[in-house]
């Protein structure tokens, strides 16, 4: 799938016979149908993967308690402790393989091991699916021969760097490397970079929060690199989210912004509420600012999330010593106008003008 429009779109899913011909996801479309010109390009359907990752993560909850949704199709599951029901992890991975496409009918490769990082490069080798069993204590053997490109935190630049510079190209000779010439180009991730050419990952697996939020996302008709028209669409999640704020009579301590890339990688930043109102004129520019701090990349946008937390009730007393800024006061009401307006008449009658561009 990807933006057929777009040469410089980039191939979001390829299936087993369009990577048989060499595809690949990240793949740019103008170089995928030049290098195979019977290429068949779908576009993306946003609302559909949303259905399909939601009935999945409902599946896969049958098995475990523990699940980690990673991006949309791709799920982490902790089968510690299920043994008496589901026998053993790859009895369980099978299991659960079957009952998918039974149910979804949606077949995919399925990795087994000991972590995170092991179980998802282990299905990443399948091309066609099935199931790929890390058996534990040898997760260093299986990473030794593999390509220094499936290491998480080994990017192009890295990887050009590591093979002009060292002629490295497999994970093992990473993981013989001294500390201090890792440091030299992987600067203060050298030790992270190191556990992982080792096949040790302690990251966990963290179940989906079910901390009370009110949250926002838009997925953008075309990427989108250009700030002015990033931060309009920025500005409408933060007025939705103060407009439910509002509704509910809460105000949140914490805010949250999640930026996805068109080449899948994600971008997070998060920030304490100092003033804990939910009014627009509050919200934004914190969100704003967080913007400009996940924002840092020259490849456009594709996905953006906005959520707050840490919500609580409004105890409704009015400052007894100090009188509101008069203009903030007229912003407020303005804020309630549109409210009663959108509730009346529907969400898209009345904008503010910083949301057209």
């Amino acid at each position: 799938m990807a933006q057929p429009k777009s040469d410089r779109a980039l191939i979001l899913a390829a299936s087993s016979e369009a990577r048989g011909e060499g595809i690949f996801t990240g793949m740019a479309i103008g170089k995928a149908l030049r290098f195979c010109p019977e290429l068949i390009v779908l576009p993306p359907n946003p609302a559909l993967v949303e259905r399909g990752s939601m009935l999945l993560s409902r599946a896969v909850s049958e098995y475990t308690p523990v699940w980690e949704p990673s991006k949309p199709g791709h799920i982490f599951l902790d089968v510690t402790g299920t043994r008496r029901l589901w026998g053993r992890a790859k009895d369980a991975a099978w299991r659960i393989s079957r009952d998918i496409n039974a149910r979804l009918s949606l077949s995919g490769a399925v990795g087994v091991a000991g972590n995170k990082m092991v179980s998802s490069i282990a299905s990443r080798l399948l091309p066609k699916g099935g199931i790929m069993d890390v058996d534990q204590g040898q997760e260093s053997s299986f990473m030794a021969p593999l390509n220094v490109d499936y290491l998480p935190g080994i990017g192009h630049v890295k990887s050009r760097m590591l093979l002009e510079e060292l002629n490295i190209t497999i994970v093992k000779e990473i993981a013989a490397m001294d500390a201090g010439n890792l440091k030299l180009i992987f600067k203060n991730q050298a030790w992270v970079i190191h556990q992982r050419a080792t096949g040790i990952d302690p990251t966990p697996v963290l179940p989906p929060s079910a901390e009370p939020e009110v949250s926002e996302d838009v997925t953008l008709e075309r990427d989108i690199n250009d700030d002015e028209g990033l931060l309009a669409e920025l500005y409408r999640l933060v007025e939705r989210c103060a407009q439910r704020l509002r509704k509910r009579g809460l105000r949140p301590g914490r805010a949250g912004l999640m930026i996805r890339y068109s080449d899948q990688l994600e971008s997070v930043r998060k920030a304490t509420l100092t003033s804990q109102g939910f009014w627009e004129s509050e919200l934004y520019p914190v969100i704003e600012g967080l913007f400009f701090r996940a924002c840092d990349r020259r490849c456009g946008v594709r996905f953006m999330r906005v959520r707050f937390t840490d919500l609580k009730k409004t105890a409704g007393q009015l400052p007894l010593f100090s009188m509101p800024d008069p203009q903030v006061l007229k912003k407020n009401s303005i804020s309630v106008a549109m409210d009663r307006i959108r509730e009346k008449y529907g969400e898209e009658l009345v904008n503010y003008g910083k949301t057209k561009v």
